[in-house]
């Protein structure tokens, strides 16, 4: 019998908002073991090192910049719920006096769906209809539009609405952590060498220096594993829980790596690496707000790039 790891989910709501306190705790130790301890002081000492730390430091501070905005996006915006009383559109059925009633209107249970169907879908725990590829989520309490899944360090959902900003989350971490662990590199083999070395920092710091870089790398090659995963998922149109679930073995909504792409970055190139959407793809993109997927038929070939 499988381990369904999503039933433990409702565990994660004693965590609530500390891990946001966890987060800031990190970055700050982090700032304080590259800004303070090392590259700070660096600029006072002229020549080369001068340049390399400013160097390092403004490309630090940048990409700090573009993980807070990615992370605090994911946190505050709504993933996407599902609407108060919407119905299915679903094939009608004329009666034979010329009334058209809509199939399953009467019943909510009559067809109870997953994601990779067209059928009719009924939360029982929400006590509504809910869209394809939208799930209920037992930490939310509500059910979420092309859910991902429940993201403990962001203390919310990972939807429709906020996956892009997840995604750069998860990118410009993967940068900063790896930039913290190439610039502190030098200072970490301290450690192992026979303390003869140019560099000159109080066993405070270095300490912190070397938390700093074992944690940082630690972060780089597991966030790593995470963005590979999900740019596969993204390529293949299709989510964490949906890959679970095992539905994606010629997948209706897979339309090509290039629409795919678009329906969770936009269309406009110059959006795609800040955590926004311009109002035109909002309009022309249903699939960014979560509530209308474009699919294909089982025999339709798919799109080339």
């Amino acid at each position: 019998m499988a381990w369904n790891v999503f039933k433990f989910c409702t565990a994660l709501r004693a965590l609530g908002s500390i891990m946001i306190v966890v987060v800031i705790g990190i970055i700050g130790f982090t700032y304080y073991a590259v800004v303070i301890a090392n590259y700070g002081p660096s600029l006072l000492t002229g020549g080369f090192d001068s340049l390399v730390a400013l160097l390092v430091l403004a490309l630090f501070h940048f990409l700090l910049v573009m993980l807070l905005w990615s992370y605090f996006s994911v946190v505050v915006t709504d993933p996407g719920g599902v609407p108060t009383g919407w119905r299915p559109e679903l094939d009608i059925e004329k009666s034979g006096d010329g009334n058209q009633n809509l199939i399953g209107e009467a019943n909510p249970s009559l067809s109870v769906g997953d994601s990779s169907n067209h059928g009719v879908r009924y939360c029982r725990k929400c006590n509504q209809y809910k869209p394809p590829r939208s799930h209920h989520c037992s930490v939310c309490g509500r059910c979420i539009l092309k859910m991902d899944h429940h993201c403990v360090w962001v203390v919310n959902c990972v939807g429709a609405m906020n996956y892009k900003s997840f995604l750069l989350f998860l990118f410009y971490t993967f940068l900063e952590t790896t930039l913290v662990a190439i610039s502190l590199l030098p200072v970490f083999l301290v450690f192992f060498g026979d303390g003869d070395g140019d560099i000159t920092v109080s066993p405070g710091s270095l300490a912190a220096t070397f938390v700093a870089f074992v944690l940082n790398i630690a972060f780089a090659l597991s966030v790593l594993g995470f963005l590979i995963m999900h740019i596969m998922l993204v390529a293949r149109n299709t989510t964490t829980i949906e890959a679970y679930e095992k539905h994606t073995v010629n997948w209706p909504y897979n339309l090509g790596r290039k629409t795919n792409f678009e329906q969770v970055f936009g269309s406009d190139k110059m959006y795609w690496f800040v955590p926004l959407y311009i109002e035109e793809d909002m309009k022309k993109l249903p699939a960014l707000g979560g509530l209308d997927n474009a699919s294909r038929s089982e025999t339709e070939p798919l799109q080339s790039l």
